[in-house]
């Protein structure tokens, strides 16, 4: 059976349609010979999520978008969106609004929950939540930073405004005057470090000096460190030692009565003696003195004197 050009034109053109519908929806995640569920999920928010975005399960690609409205009477976003029928998970689980990238745009994951509940149906609602994307947690740390900043800047702009309210002139011009003051301050200080560091230069020679001075008196001391420690003084502490016990030794004998020192130091027989003795020739000296003939006998021709 032949068929004419236009019936093979039309038969073209109708498999071009079917394979483009069917690479389309492999794409997309559906299939057009298998049946899809339709879940809804509710959101107060889905700038960026647009019809045909992908929905994941565990970053894998089972369904997609279909439609967005608001729910009736209400301010809230309702979701519609399909998924595979072979895919199978909890009425429990959890239809994840977040960004699918730095640039803008937002997708669906479902957090499949897997417990004794009953599987989902089409047309059930799941549960929402939104991930807050990089750009919400930007806005959230730089919000307070903001409202800091802020206040700084109102701070400094009233301490400015403050400021400028007591310099008036005078005080403006006292101002002036310290800072001049406070450069010419500066600059005695610097004529003062550059005096110092001449005359530091100029003492270099006699510091260097002094430092052999010193050097040297330390060699002495050295030396005669070691003179000492080369010469016998152990035997002359022993002989020290030896000295000073003996005269221990003696001080003890005086002490318990032995001896000539013992006599002359405890006894008042040996004092009233020699003080007797010196009364006696005190005596002795002055009658010679009176009477110097009673004792010496001279005589020219020898004539013995007479008795008196």
């Amino acid at each position: 059976m032949k068929f004419s050009k236009e019936i093979k034109a039309v038969l073209i053109i109708l498999s071009g349609v079917f394979l483009f519908l069917l690479g389309y929806n492999f794409l997309n995640g559906t299939s057009l010979f298998k049946k899809e569920n339709r879940l809804y999920a509710l959101y107060e928010n889905v700038e960026g999520l647009q019809v045909g975005t992908k929905v994941t399960v565990n970053g894998l690609s089972v369904g997609k978008v279909a439609k967005i409205d608001f729910l009736p009477n209400t301010t809230k976003v309702l979701v519609s969106f399909t998924i595979r029928n072979d895919v199978i998970f909890s009425k429990n689980s959890v239809a994840e609004l977040y960004e699918a990238g730095l640039i803008g745009g937002k997708s669906i994951a479902i957090h499949p929950v897997y417990d004794n509940y009953k599987k989902f149906k089409s047309g059930d609602t799941l549960k929402s939540s939104v991930k807050p994307g990089l750009t919400d947690i930007v806005n959230q740390q730089i919000a307070p930073l903001q409202q800091k900043l802020e206040n700084v800047l109102t701070n400094a702009d009233s301490l400015f405004s403050g400021v400028n309210n007591v310099l008036n002139n005078e005080g403006k011009n006292n101002l002036s005057i310290t800072l001049e003051n406070l450069s010419s301050a500066v600059k005695n200080t610097d004529e003062l470090v550059s005096r110092f560091n001449s005359i530091s230069k100029n003492q270099n020679k006699n510091i260097n000096r002094t430092i052999q001075n010193l050097s040297m008196i330390s060699e002495s001391l050295n030396k005669i460190s070691d003179s000492l420690s080369k010469s016998n003084l152990k035997q002359t502490i022993y002989n020290f030692e030896k000295l000073s016990s003996n005269f221990n030794d003696v001080l003890k004998e005086i002490k318990n009565g032995k001896g000539t020192i013992n006599k002359l130091i405890y006894q008042d027989s040996l004092y009233r003696n020699l003080k007797n003795s010196s009364k006696a020739i005190e005596i002795l000296l002055k009658d010679l003195k009176s009477n110097p003939k009673r004792y010496v006998h001279f005589s020219l021709f020898g004539k013995k004197q007479k008795e008196n």
